[in-house]
């Protein structure tokens, strides 16, 4: 899914870059991507996607952290930290809140 939806957005970048028929045919463009980002379904998936991806990161900073403990340098191991604090309570770029 993310390789066709990066394919999309290069293809219409592409025809905005290199068409001719000029700022009436980019503002259709844009508005369109606006009423499509602006959907309902599409915040919700994006949503999802997005809470589906920070569980598995917290499963998986979970089970590395548990197997390289004390091993993991403490700059390392605090970096990491004020990551996940600056994060948490931060709104993504859809408007919604990463909780």
């Amino acid at each position: 899914m993310r390789y066709k939806l990066t394919f999309v957005v290069g293809l219409a970048l592409g025809y905005v870059i290199g068409t001719r028929a000029g700022r009436e045919r980019y503002e259709q463009l844009r508005k369109s991507a606006r009423q499509f980002a602006q959907n309902p379904a599409v915040r919700n998936a994006a949503e999802s996607a997005a809470h589906n991806g920070r569980e598995i990161a917290g499963k998986a900073f979970s089970a590395v952290s548990g197997k390289v403990g004390d091993r993991m340098p403490e700059s390392v191991a605090e970096r990491v930290r004020s990551l996940r604090e600056r994060g948490a309570n931060r709104e993504d770029d859809w408007g919604t809140s990463n909780t």
